[in-house]
């Protein structure tokens, strides 16, 4: 509630509403006081939660105002609020918070790891850490600790080695050719050719390609990238039609669909989108380009992260071995 209180000269609002600190302001004016009160009080109820007694606030509802105002501000904001709401629907989110102990989440853990992999289950709990450290830290809530310090997470995936065998590409174009939809043919090359991720492919222009360069614009790691152009990319590019404003006219849910009926027609599996993009990027070093070089391309700021999607082929370096050694070298 809003209460007012004249000091000397000056009127003192002060604004209490149950699970948020208290907030107070002076003004000269009993008028001004009441006016900014009133509006921070309608601001502050505006804000749902499952009631007015922070003690019966339940960490769902945490999740709802996370989802609202935080993860509205962050790129690929689909996933984590669809992460949200599952978690409100467990029965984790009908907890109230001010019950939450590490043994609600050391459950939690142990139960999703029947369905998904510790990676997941890693990801899951380090999304509900931020929510309750925001929640105390941004929110202002009473919360009595925060049960996922120190909390012992589940280890995380091990970096996924997957490379495109040379008959299996040869039997995805074969079979792409036969579609009636040629996007998919292109696009398939053209990420294997520049290391793109799919979203970055499907929101290029043509107004974004000049003199053999791809402009990318506010990617995943929310920066423009400029990506050189292969000859094998660039004859892909004209092969097709240019009257359009995007260069690949699908959506992510139509590239999703083809990619499974073209996975099922050529008979191939464990092979995700994002393994051409692997391809591409353990591609460019088998070719001879340093890290710079390729981070340049894909994007990485982290060697690490870079190493994480790189997996070359012995038998590929083999022709590099010829070219370093002297023929005349005898072992």
């Amino acid at each position: 509630m809003c209460s007012i209180r004249k000091r000397g000269l000056t009127w003192n609002a002060q604004v209490r509403i149950s699970g948020w600190r208290s907030f107070t302001k002076t003004f000269k004016t009993k008028k001004d006081a009441l006016a900014w009160g009133y509006a921070l009080e309608d601001k502050l109820r505006s804000i749902p939660f499952s009631s007015s007694n922070i003690k019966n606030l339940k960490l769902k509802d945490l999740f709802h105002r996370y989802q609202k105002e935080i993860s509205a501000q962050h790129k690929g904001f689909e996933v984590e609020v669809y992460k949200l709401k599952m978690f409100s629907r467990s029965w984790i989110g009908n907890i109230p918070v001010v019950n939450l102990t590490k043994h609600h989440f050391i459950q939690y853990k142990n139960d999703r790891l029947k369905l998904v992999k510790s990676g997941t289950v890693k990801a899951d709990l380090m999304l509900i850490k931020r929510v309750l450290k925001t929640a105390k830290t941004i929110w202002d809530y009473r919360l009595p600790s925060n049960p996922l310090e120190n909390f012992l997470m589940p280890p995380s995936h091990k970096s996924r080695v997957r490379r495109l065998e040379k008959e299996e590409l040869l039997h995805l174009l074969h079979y792409a050719k036969l579609l009636k939809n040629k996007n998919i043919l292109n696009i398939i090359e053209f990420a294997i050719e520049t290391g793109m991720r799919r979203s970055e492919l499907l929101k290029l222009q043509w107004n974004d390609i000049q003199n053999g360069i791809s402009l990318l614009k506010n990617t995943k790691n929310g920066e423009d990238r400029k990506v050189p152009l292969t000859a094998h990319a660039k004859a892909i590019l004209t092969r097709m039609s240019n009257d359009t404003e995007y260069v690949f006219t699908m959506t992510p849910e139509s590239l999703k669909s083809a990619w499974r009926r073209l996975k099922a027609k050529a008979n191939i599996t464990n092979l995700r989108f994002h393994d051409l993009r692997h391809e591409g990027i353990s591609r460019f070093f088998e070719m001879g380009l340093s890290i710079p070089e390729v981070s340049l391309i894909s994007g990485h700021k982290d060697v690490r992260q870079l190493f994480q999607y790189t997996h070359l082929k012995p038998e590929n370096l083999i022709a590099k071995y010829s070219n370093i050694f002297d023929d005349n070298i005898n072992f």
